[in-house]
């Protein structure tokens, strides 16, 4: 596992669900937010694939990019299936190519006409780069950011427990992590009724948070025509959606 921890103070800090190629809500998001020089967002993994109803991949990435410092990414299990079948496919022989396996979904072959191979696998790389985990201290208060479900620092787990939760242990999301307030996505807040909490907005189409309110789910069905992005605001819990 690639593990990162960071301190920031002294600005605002947004927590991002996942947005799973949809550009135009993000950028709804970052305007609606008054999304600032001076602020951080943390984007919890899933920026790419699906969102069938108006995906642009391209966009999400480079709008991204251009915050740069501003902006901290763990990995999601889309983005890393990506990554990786991007640099499966350039790095297998142009005559055979049409040997592998279509990609899944829609963000390869959206990507691969609007982008050169060179832009292509400086992507891949880009999103290899993420970390599984982040850890933040922000005012006094610890955070953790992952996709899927965050560890306690000092007990790293595989990778695949951080992308999709792979676990036979599902009290994580009733418990969280001791020390920590726990944001993650992938799941789709729906999935986490059965755990007790409760949805903040709007049912199942908001965030979601347990009884101790140490874990929050922030994936709202974004890359789904009747889902919405979510965000949060760190200082002052302010939600908004999209």
């Amino acid at each position: 596992m690639e593990y990162r921890a960071i301190k920031l103070a002294n600005r605002m800090n947004y927590v991002v669900g996942d947005i799973h190629n949809d550009a135009c809500r993000f950028k709804s998001l970052l305007k609606r937010i008054e999304f600032g020089e001076n602020d951080h967002l943390f984007l919890l993994g899933d920026l790419f694939d699906r969102c069938g109803y108006d995906p642009d991949p391209v966009c999400v990435y480079f709008t991204v990019r251009a915050i740069k410092s501003q902006c901290s990414i763990v990995t999601g299990n889309h983005d890393r299936l990506l990554a990786e079948y991007i640099k499966k496919y350039y790095g297998t022989k142009e005559r055979k190519r049409k040997l592998l396996p279509d990609y899944p979904y829609n963000s390869f072959e959206i990507l691969r006409s609007r982008l050169t191979q060179v832009d292509m696998m400086a992507l891949a790389d880009w999103i290899l780069s993420f970390p599984l985990q982040l850890e933040a201290e922000i005012n006094g208060l610890k955070f953790l950011f992952a996709h899927a479900k965050t560890s306690d620092p000092s007990d790293t787990k595989d990778d695949e427990y951080y992308l999709t939760g792979d676990d036979v242990d599902d009290t994580f999301y009733a418990k969280g992590i001791d020390g920590y307030v726990t944001f993650i996505g992938h799941s789709g807040s729906g999935f986490l009724s059965r755990f007790g909490g409760e949805y903040v907005d709007e049912g199942f189409a908001s965030i979601w948070r347990n009884d101790l309110k140490n874990v929050y789910m922030m994936d709202c069905g974004c890359g789904h025509a009747t889902g919405k992005l979510a965000c949060l605001c760190l200082e002052d819990m302010r939600r908004f959606y999209e």
